[in-house]
């Protein structure tokens, strides 16, 4: 690395090397990502990952740092859900990426491509004792479908090209780069560190510095070659024309048909007004899940949301599309033995799961289910399901919600009635409102009673029922839809563990609203806990002033009890008002018990 040494050489890759150019490897990074129309990065700040965060910037890629990892991975999920692209987080080496493990997971779970980009320590000190250098990839291969070590600058372009085609192809899902620190900043940055401090003596010294000099040499050989930045085919798989004609002769015999519809259903590429077209042609009556609630908007006849159970029973065929047979569906113990079952799904395991005990499909495919009911209301047209059967299920449906509204009346010992709350929240939404559901007790009752607008704007955690979702998924949310109200429904327990993103609101002008059912208790583990064995222990909270934390946080919080129960109106439009303004608020409403979700699981 003497001073005489030529400027360009060639690398033992015949690839060029540049010593003086200023650029680095986040430069490379942030292209590839414009490129593929990403629009945002969640982050939560460190040293390894700065080079990343600045060149994203620069190229008009908005940065959005969070006060934990796990929240900027959530908020990533919420973009991927709702914008149709891949949601991207970036976090430091070490404990920063160990804090998203469950965010990841969730990810994973709810089959939302994401791209997890992690520092690492430099190349040469990997496992020698680096600041917070750990075996990063072996916490997250169990996670993702993809995941990747960049090892020199010239594979950063079509590493994370790879990486983002993979996670939207098939089932999506999250994947993972992990970026050396030494793959991120410029040559003469990364040659300080890699120069002996002194002139080598004795052979072992000249060998370990030739070692050195060529080691650097290959690590940016290459680095600023032109190198094509555009997005990858994304590989769908898709019913053939046999599968879809065999379920056209299925739906056509079916004098009691019942759709379950997934989340799966709102996965691109298939927009989701065209799949909720297909869902009014076929005139079949339809019980909604995740992400696919307010597909049908607000008042659909054919949206049915009470005595699931009872139309299963009752039905002649039932079509899972995208729906699985795990325990919310009773692992498909609740399906008909009688019944003709269409079972729809881009993941294979998932789509047979528990058919060698419980269940057994007529028809099984491995594809797209958006797609699929939009070829299947093509193929059906003129045929639509006997209109008495959904009508039917229809007025079940009017009286078990009319029995759930006068529990609603009801006095409760102390504070509010919770479900005269959200009664009152879900007739005074917003039309294009988003509503992120995170806890537990008082977001089972809010699944209930809330109806969202239309598609696309209900945002729960999925399958793995993570605890923590709120702060990220309506970060996430508002920055795809500012012009929308969003709402999350926080249990007093959930709230806890993104209370602090009231800063992140408030810095990033993204104003929400969190509307708090607080009732001092972990209330859905306690209504199991104590009659079965005796004991609260650590279910009980406090009625803590959360309010008080929202304003040291910048946005306005309003404390609201039994006496305020008059006004409970005015004070939400007043919240939505605030919101309007650029306020993120939150409602801490004290609330009382009911016996509205006995019975509910929580294991």
């Amino acid at each position: 690395m003497g001073l005489m040494e030529p400027q360009l050489v060639l690398s033992c890759k015949n690839c060029l090397l540049d010593k003086q150019s200023p650029r680095h490897g986040g430069e490379s990074v942030a292209e590839v990502l414009r490129a593929h129309g990403i629009k945002f990065v969640f982050t939560l700040v460190g040293g390894h990952i700065s080079p990343i965060l600045v060149a994203c910037e620069k190229l008009g890629i908005r940065i959005v740092d969070t006060r934990h990892e796990a929240t900027a991975v959530f908020a990533a999920d919420a973009v991927a859900r709702l914008s149709g692209t891949v949601g991207v987080a970036a976090v430091t080496a070490g404990p920063g990426l160990t804090n998203t493990v469950t965010a990841v997971k969730n990810a994973q779970m709810a089959e939302s491509p994401l791209l997890l980009i992690g520092g690492a320590a430099a190349t040469l000190l990997q496992g020698r004792g680096a600041l917070q250098d750990i075996d990063q990839m072996s916490l997250f291969k169990p996670l993702c479908k993809f995941c990747a070590s960049v090892r020199t600058v010239r594979e950063i372009v079509p590493t994370v090209r790879k990486a983002l085609a993979v996670a939207q192809s098939g089932t999506p899902g999250p994947v993972f780069i992990e970026f050396p620190i030494d793959t991120l900043y410029p040559y003469h940055v990364v040659e300080k560190e890699f120069a002996p401090k002194n002139t080598p003596k004795g052979l072992m010294g000249k060998i370990i510095a030739w070692y050195l000099r060529n080691h650097l040499s290959n690590l940016f050989a290459g680095a600023w070659e032109t190198r094509d930045l555009s997005p990858l085919p994304v590989h769908i798989p898709h019913a053939t024309e046999d599968e879809v004609q065999r379920c056209v002769e299925l739906v056509s015999r079916a004098k009691k048909p019942v759709i379950l519809l997934g989340s799966q259903a709102t996965l691109p590429p298939t927009p989701a007004d065209d799949v909720r077209k297909a869902l009014e042609s076929l005139g079949i009556p339809c019980f909604l899940g995740g992400m696919s609630r307010g597909m049908l908007g607000k008042n659909s006849p054919l949206h049915i949301r009470q005595n699931r159970r009872d139309a299963l029973k009752d039905a002649d065929l039932v079509l899972l599309a995208g729906t699985v047979c795990d325990f919310r569906l009773s692992y498909g113990r609740v399906l008909n033995r009688r019944s003709k079952i269409i079972a729809v799904n881009r993941d294979r395991s998932q789509l047979l799961k528990n058919s060698d005990m419980f269940w057994k499909p007529t028809v099984a495919i491995q594809g797209d289910a958006g797609s699929f009911l939009v070829r299947l209301s093509k193929a059906l047209k003129g045929h639509r399901c006997p209109e008495e059967w959904p009508r039917s299920l229809k007025e079940g449906d009017a009286v078990k919600e009319k029995a759930n509204r006068s529990k609603a009346d009801e006095k409760t010992e102390r504070h509010l009635n919770p479900l005269s709350v959200l009664h009152r929240v879900d007739e005074l939404l917003a039309e294009d409102s988003i509503i992120v559901a995170d806890g537990g007790d008082f977001v089972g009752s809010a699944a209930y009673i809330m109806r969202p607008r239309g598609p696309l704007r209900w945002l729960d955690p999925g399958a793995f029922g993570t605890l923590g979702v709120g702060g990220g998924f309506a970060l996430g949310a508002k920055l795809c839809r500012p012009e929308s109200e969003v709402w999350i429904v926080y249990g007093d327990g959930s709230l806890g563990y993104s209370v602090a993103e009231f800063d992140t609101f408030t810095r990033h002008k993204t104003p929400v609203i969190a509307l708090v059912g607080n009732d001092a208790c972990w209330s859905q583990i306690s209504r199991e806990q104590v009659p079965m064995l005796g004991s609260n222990v650590a279910c009980g909270l406090a009625f803590t002033d959360y309010h008080i934390v929202a304003d040291g946080y910048g946005g306005k919080g309003y404390l609201t009890g039994r006496e305020d129960e008059s006004q409970l109106d005015d004070i939400i439009k007043k919240a939505q008002k605030e919101c309007r303004e650029g306020k993120a608020v939150l409602l801490n409403v004290l609330i009382g018990k009911t016996n509205f979700r006995e019975g509910s699981i929580s294991v």
